[in-house]
């Protein structure tokens, strides 16, 4: 019987399963490879790029070290980016984070959760560009175009009646003189059993009210001071200014007080259709007549959506808009993991559903939630369309944040490329972290 022959690898060569070992590594790196060059160009190469070009200044010729840091800290705008992005920070993600949770709560208690989700998700399909042109045409502050003005105008105006004569006025030097407060008074002094004529101008004739009539001379009582307040305009032209004509129109719905020399309002009435009115009850003397500013007070406008106090939560409301769909699924899926019986057991030995949902349900979710949370920092951290488009010019200050305020530094009328790339380094520094936490947390929940 013949020995066994014994086959010795020669010294260097490596064994078949090294060799398979190398072939797949160097197949693994091909494919890798690709990606790997074209992160090293579109992040790498940048993130390098922006930290020197920080260090020069605005033509990139001269070394500045970090002086570009020090004029990004004490410049008035840049820190307003800075407060306007800490409180995006602070706000947007909390408020997204809670409104998914309660939605996604909510939506497994109805039967058209599927049809209610897909609505809400919808606005994720919406690029920024778009959702910032719809929601500047959303918070115009005319009601005539903007959907939200028109809407806050109608409910203030069912309430509160709004000015009958908002364009009216006075002509100069025919007895009836505009007051500081907005009123307008009769130069002249009247009393009981005279008769006042108080012409206005200013309201075009299709702007008159639809009871409007022709205006009538007042008869002189003795216990009544009388008058009339008319359209001192004639159509086609014509007429005397100062004096009621024929074919002139009357004003009512008008206000008319008599105010004693001691300032006091000793008597008030309101014009009839045809603009006559009559103040009674007045004591012997000399009165003036005074046209309250209630009657040409301009009607309300609504809200400043974009006026330097909202301009921030308005864009953080059209934020919320299009990202509470991508908060609710994501918890909707964490929702769908939980332990139902632990839920029942709850509901079992008595607990309500506050109780469930405080207790249970938000502890069970907290590591979904902190995924939402630091990933919706991360985005608001970069958010740059919604506010470079819906902020008008002159408030576009007011609404910047460290992405806005970089490339306007850079691009934008600055050209100060060195500062703006400081502002780049300063915002790839705050992100950073929160990324980092993401990618650890990623891991120990795959471990």
């Amino acid at each position: 019987m013949s020995a066994p022959v014994q086959r010795t690898t020669a010294p260097g060569a490596a064994s078949p399963r090294r060799r398979a070992q190398r072939r797949r590594r160097t197949v693994a790196w091909l494919f890798v490879l690709p990606a790997l060059l074209l992160l090293g160009a579109l992040v790498v190469y940048p993130v390098i790029y922006s930290v020197g070009r920080s260090l020069f200044d605005a033509s990139g010729s001269e070394f500045v070290g970090v002086d570009n840091y020090t004029e990004m800290f004490a410049d008035p705008t840049t820190l307003k980016a800075i407060r306007n992005s800490t409180i995006w920070v602070v706000v947007a993600p909390a408020l997204l984070t809670g409104l998914g949770l309660v939605l996604a709560v909510l939506t497994e208690k109805i039967r058209w959760a599927t049809a209610f989700k897909l609505l809400l998700f919808l606005p994720m399909a919406v690029s920024f560009l778009a959702a910032g042109i719809i929601f500047r045409l959303a918070y115009e502050q005319d009601p005539e175009r903007g959907v939200l003005n028109a809407a806050v105008v109608g409910v203030h105006d069912t309430f509160s009646d709004p000015s009958p004569y908002p364009t009216a006025r006075a002509r100069d030097g025919h007895g009836v003189e505009k007051g500081d407060d907005g009123s307008y008074v009769t130069s002249a002094a009247a009393g009981p059993g005279d008769t006042v004529t108080l012409g206005l101008v200013g309201v075009a004739p299709q702007d008159l009210p639809e009871d409007a009539e022709p205006a009538a001379s007042a008869t002189p009582v003795d216990d009544e001071l009388r008058g009339v307040v008319h359209l001192d305009f004639v159509r086609g032209g014509g007429g005397e200014a100062g004096r009621l004509d024929e074919g002139e129109s009357g004003l009512p719905g008008m206000a008319v007080e008599a105010v004693d020399g001691g300032g006091s309002v000793a008597a008030r009435t309101t014009t009839a259709a045809d603009g006559t009115f009559a103040l009674s009850g007045l004591e012997p003397g000399s009165y003036t007549l005074r046209l309250p500013r209630e009657n040409f007070a301009e009607p309300y406008g609504g809200v400043s959506w974009l006026g330097p106090t909202l301009v921030t939560p308005a864009i953080i409301g059209a934020y919320l808009w299009i990202w509470t769909g991508f908060a609710m699924v994501l918890i909707g899926a964490g929702l769908a993991t939980l332990p139902r019986e632990t839920l029942e057991a709850a509901r079992i030995d008595g607990a309500n559903e506050w109780q469930i949902f405080r207790r249970i349900t938000v502890p069970l979710l907290a590591p979904v939630l902190t995924v939402v949370f630091v990933t919706l920092v991360i985005n608001v951290m970069k958010v740059f369309d919604l506010v470079y488009i819906i902020a008008p010019g002159p408030v576009q200050e007011e609404a910047n944040v460290l992405a806005t305020q970089m490339w306007l530094v850079s691009f934008g009328g600055g050209n100060n490329q060195g500062l703006g790339s400081a502002l780049a380094v300063l915002l790839l520094a705050l992100v950073v972290p929160a990324m980092v936490f993401n990618v650890r947390r990623f891991r120990r929940s795959q471990s």
